[in-house]
């Protein structure tokens, strides 16, 4: 598929040349050294260049250029993402990926080549595996391990989990999972909804012996398995165990600790979602439940979106008035919809201003801090913890100086920050983590959910 593979510096002297076939020459480096890095950046436009049957695929990160070259009718997004593994290959093996460590590891780089390309094309590119058998003296990792036998590492070179070895030992085996939303926002002046999605993704860190089998199942209506966990899941803020048994009902988040805003167990619609890998997709197809063996360590899981039914954790109202020329009246008020046993934390709220703001009088009534920040042009409203199902309020009068040219304020809108611990806006629910092995040992899983800003913004 490639037929070379070039590692430029910001001067575009190349560090690193490997060529895989008979039909480039070494000379088509300096091709894309004139043509690409040292043409104007308003020229190069695109990250694939074409000079006659010759592509050259270029990313670019921190001051080097990473470029793949082919002849043939390469797929472009395969290219793409075999550069980005090999740029996450080199910072997982140096920490950082730069002119300074090509330099320092180029011996190290040329083995890795070797081991993912078999004549262009891109072979086993797992972190995990290659460091089994990819083991310089000048990589220092704390995560070494002793060379596995030659049996060992053919499994692991041509098996189908090549995610996980399959010698792991915990004393404790765990699971813990973490549900993290950002809610994106634009309300109109009027109080309609312009724009109202959710970015969720499910992070798993797994601290798993042997070869598990696991089984996850939410409350999204394209999961019909509806079953109860065999074991245990457990709040990782409240730190109380919730059995298997009974299917989760509402009142299960009170059980956890204080989960009384996440979800109700209903069905949940998903607009778009992606999995790991190490998802068996075949069977999601087939009955619609994620079965997968996990990675040793973090992952993610999955990631989705939601555009449906998008609970909001925070109305806010404000009226603003301009008074003339002289000054601008402010009154906002902010609702809590979420639970009351739950609260948000480190809540900051920009209430813009006009550029030509002298003084700022403000009263707050309920709880937080404001003041006025001239540098931003914006009041500043920090609440350290704000409880659910309460209110607050602001008013504000701000002074304007006269202008000589006076020009109409383009009024931006209110933007908000905040984290709000145990509840989801899309109201996703974890219903069952399933953990099956061959030597049939107990494992505590764990479940957190937090949901912050993303784009949350109202306009006035």
């Amino acid at each position: 598929m490639l037929s070379a593979v070039f590692i430029y510096n910001q001067k575009g002297e190349v560090l690193i040349s490997r060529l895989y076939r008979h039909d480039v020459k070494r000379s088509v480096a300096d091709v894309f050294r004139v043509h690409v890095i040292s043409s104007p950046a308003s020229v190069v436009r695109s990250p694939v260049t074409t000079l006659g049957s010759t592509s050259f695929f270029h990313i670019r990160y921190d001051n080097l250029w990473l470029c793949a070259v082919a002849k043939n009718n390469a797929s472009a997004a395969m290219v793409f993402e075999f550069l980005y593994r090999l740029l996450g290959l080199g910072v997982s093996y140096f920490g950082r990926f730069d002119e300074e460590a090509v330099k320092n590891n180029f011996v190290l780089i040329y083995e890795l080549l070797d081991e993912i390309l078999d004549f262009g094309y891109p072979q086993n590119m797992e972190v995990d595996t290659l460091k089994l058998y990819v083991t310089t003296e000048s990589v220092r990792s704390r995560n070494v391990v002793e060379a596995p036998a030659p049996q060992s590492i053919t499994m692991q070179a041509t098996g189908a989990t090549t995610w996980r070895r399959n010698d792991i030992v915990y004393k404790k085996n765990e699971a813990f999972v973490d549900v993290i939303e950002s809610v994106n926002l634009i309300l109109s002046a009027k109080g309609t909804v312009l724009r109202a999605d959710v970015q969720g993704q499910i992070v798993m860190r797994s601290f798993l012996s042997g070869m598990p089998e696991c089984k996850f199942g939410l409350n999204d209506k394209l999961v019909l398995d509806r079953d109860p966990a065999s074991g245990s899941i457990v709040n990782r803020s409240g730190g109380v165990r919730v059995s298997g048994g009974a299917p989760p009902s509402r009142s299960m988040g009170t059980r956890a600790g204080g989960m009384g805003g996440v979800g109700d167990g209903e069905s949940v619609e998903i607009a778009d979602c992606q999995f790991h890998q190490c998802v068996r997709l075949g069977r999601f197809d087939t009955d619609r439940t994620i079965s997968f063996i996990p990675p040793d360590g973090e992952f993610e899981l999955m990631r989705y979106r939601t555009t449906e039914n998008v609970n909001l954790p925070f109305k806010v109202l404000p009226v603003v008035r301009e008074l003339g020329r002289s000054c601008v009246e402010y009154e906002v008020l902010i609702k809590s919809n979420f639970s009351a046993k739950l609260s948000a934390t480190n809540m900051v709220v920009s209430i813009p201003t006009p550029p030509n703001a002298t003084k700022c009088r403000i009263k707050v009534t309920g709880p937080g801090k404001a003041k006025y920040n001239p540098e931003e042009n914006a009041i500043v409203w920090r609440i350290s913890r704000f409880q659910g199902l309460q209110e607050t309020s602001l008013t504000a009068v701000v002074d304007l100086a006269p202008m000589t040219k006076p020009t109409p304020w383009s009024r931006p809108p209110i933007s908000l920050d905040f984290q709000v611990l145990m509840f989801t806006a899309s109201g996703l629910l974890v219903r069952f983590l399933k953990v099956f092995e061959r030597s049939n040992y107990q494992s505590v899983k764990w479940v957190r959910y937090m949901t912050k800003a993303g784009s949350y913004e109202i306009r006035i």
